[in-house]
């Protein structure tokens, strides 16, 4: 079931990862890389967000005029399990309603590449969403692009501060893109279309 939200409010969609650049490229940063192309999409440039320990990017998603929906695309600045601060204050400062916030994260519990789309739920696990929860409730939605989980013994924590592997990187960038393209669902056309859609 869709969630009714005020006219007008904007979407804050976030992309969960762990700043600097010894982290760009591992697993747990896969949220930064599609907010990353969902800048580019609309042409802007991820920049510092006053108070917030956050960078940000304004502008629409959809169709062009005043039919496209008002987005501020955002990348926590502190770490991962830290997320909750920074996105509730942005939360607050642009109005936007809790089920108006958009998580993209990593999911241990997925197969590697796989999407699953939904409203609130649990943690799983994962520290970013843990501290999201913690800081405004669960009933957030979430876009969750499986990594697999670790192979042998590997330590979770060390599988997803990892690279991607040579041969997931092949088809990463088309992953991110199909992972862009269901944030842009989900704010477009609601959640049950999203999630027919891409919800594999």
């Amino acid at each position: 079931m869709d969630v009714t939200t005020p006219a007008g409010a904007p979407w804050l969609i976030v992309g969960l990862g762990n700043p600097g650049p010894e982290y760009a490229a591992n697993r747990h940063n896969v949220g930064f890389m599609v907010a990353d192309l969902l800048a580019e999409r609309i042409g802007g440039r991820f920049k510092r967000a006053g108070k917030a320990q956050a960078q940000v990017v304004e502008g629409r998603i959809g169709p062009p005029g005043p039919a496209g929906r008002r987005v501020v695309l955002a990348k926590p600045m502190s770490f991962m399990n830290l997320s909750g601060g920074p996105v509730n204050a942005l939360k607050d400062f642009y109005k936007v309603p809790v089920a108006n916030i958009v998580a993209v994260h990593d999911e241990l519990d997925i197969d590697y590449g796989v999407l699953r789309l939904k409203l609130g739920g649990g943690d799983n696990g994962h520290n970013g969403l843990k501290s999201m929860t913690k800081a405004f409730g669960a009933e957030y939605h979430r876009v969750r692009f499986g990594i697999g989980r670790p192979p042998g013994r590997m330590q979770v924590a060390d599988f997803v501060l990892k690279d991607f592997s040579s041969s997931e990187r092949k088809e990463l960038d088309y992953f991110v893109d199909r992972a862009a393209d269901a944030v842009e669902a989900l704010v477009t056309e609601g959640l049950e279309r999203a999630q027919s859609t891409y919800n594999s």
